[in-house]
């Protein structure tokens, strides 16, 4: 009995430290499903759904810039961009954890500002959240930002150049 004691022991002690360990998830997980053919953003309600075609294969709560409504129009305006874009870059090494860029400004946004003599701004991405402000409200400088979690899903569904449409 002893012996069987001990190796019980020995069982709860790895599970829970297998438990413990395990708390902490991969950074790149692997996507084998459809290709995500388009991305859709509903900046009004706040969702983003990724699909294949005109099927959804995934739908995210979102967070966006902290001044949300209207076309991002400068730099520092804290809005979301509207219009169809491209995902054109994807960086594992992201400040918030992973992202992936998406080509604002366009031509258009870069003419509209410079008619107005002020800079478009850039450096708009999908990027994961800082545990200080999940869920709480539009915080970013006109990213769109879901969880860690879902970051590691949309970078391993989303491809370079597919398309983003953002909505009002």
């Amino acid at each position: 009995m002893g012996i069987l004691h001990s190796r019980r022991s020995t069982l709860f002690l790895l599970l829970g430290a297998g438990v413990a360990a395990g708390c902490e998830q991969p950074k790149f997980v692997d996507y084998s499903g459809p290709e995500v053919t388009r991305i859709e953003v509903h900046k009004s309600t706040r969702r983003m759904y990724l699909l294949h075609h005109d099927q959804v294969l995934k739908g995210y709560h979102i967070e966006l810039g902290f001044a949300p409504v209207g076309h991002k129009t400068q730099e520092g305006d804290g809005r979301t961009p509207e219009g169809r874009y491209y995902i054109d870059w994807r960086n594992p090494n992201s400040a918030f954890y992973l992202s992936v860029g998406i080509s604002y400004p366009n031509a258009a946004d870069r003419a509209q500002a410079a008619a107005r003599g002020v800079s478009p701004g850039g450096d708009i991405f999908i990027h994961g959240t800082p545990r200080a402000f999940r869920r709480k409200h539009d915080w970013t400088a006109g990213c769109i930002a879901v969880t860690d979690r879902e970051m590691r899903e949309i970078y391993a569904m989303v491809g370079m150049r597919t398309v983003i449409d953002i909505f009002a």
